[in-house]
């Protein structure tokens, strides 16, 4: 079964993960291989925009983190770092639907998208310091942009989950919709869109995103610098096997 499912339709690129058993969460070869599909289609005059979304009952739970204990993320070129770079530079719209789990990264992937419609039963987690590691995806700098300093400490210094209704007062997402609507809700949002003069788009996300384009790459860089350093930590090993043991972490570190 492919981990990453994509349909090409009407100058729409459709991209679904699709590891429902798994809550969709991500392992490094899909990381690459949304790095790929991302990089292709910001290249392809054809595609005009992406429809994202997740199979089953989630959009995406974070990293599988089995395959992250296997696989961590360095400091440098890592699959992570790879969609990381090729999203803060994609300028062609973006529209996520986010039903069920969206946690870790499946929370802060979404921070690069420019539409993003929630259902009903969306509930978002940045839980990265409960497992003794950093933000990722530039959410260090993106989040607090988005909703404010004293928001984003809740969210990520507590790792407090919330609601959809609580993510759209944020300005976390854009809409609430009940779940049955999601995907006709995203999808009249992507029909509009190309619609519109594909030149004129480009270039609007461009402008609106140029200041912030060199904040978010320079925060891409330290968290990942943070990240490979404390994902050896004691600390984070405690937090990965309490995870995996589903028992409390015990910390010790400073």
């Amino acid at each position: 079964m492919n981990e990453i499912v994509t349909e090409y339709s009407e100058a729409v690129l459709r991209v679904e993960l699709n590891r429902p058993e798994k809550r969709n969460a991500m392992t490094s070869s899909m990381y690459s291989a949304l790095a790929t599909i991302f990089d292709k289609a910001a290249r392809d005059e054809h595609t005009r925009a992406i429809l994202w979304h997740g199979s089953g009952d989630s959009f995406c739970a974070g990293n599988d983190i089995e395959d992250f204990i296997k696989n961590p993320p360095g400091p440098g070129d890592s699959p992570q770092a790879q969609l990381m770079n090729v999203l803060i530079d994609f300028d062609k719209p973006i529209v996520a639907a986010v039903h069920g789990a969206a946690i870790g990264g499946g929370t802060t992937m979404l921070t690069h998208c420019d539409f993003v419609y929630a259902g009903t039963s969306a509930h978002f987690q940045m839980p990265f310091v409960n497992l003794a590691v950093t933000p990722e995806f530039g959410a260090s700098c993106s989040v607090p942009a988005m909703i404010g300093y004293v928001q984003a400490a809740e969210l990520i210094l507590l790792g407090a989950a919330f609601d959809a209704h609580r993510a759209c007062s944020l300005g976390f997402v854009t809409q609430v919709v009940p779940d049955q609507d999601l995907m006709s809700t995203a999808e009249e949002t992507v029909r509009k869109l190309t619609q519109k003069p594909a030149g004129s788009l480009r270039a609007s996300k461009r402008l609106m995103k140029r200041v912030f384009r060199d904040q978010l790459r320079a925060a891409v860089k330290a968290e990942n610098e943070e990240f490979s350093a404390l994902v050896q930590t004691d600390d984070a090993r405690e937090a990965f096997a309490a995870f995996l043991e589903r028992r409390p972490a015990h910390f010790t570190g400073a």
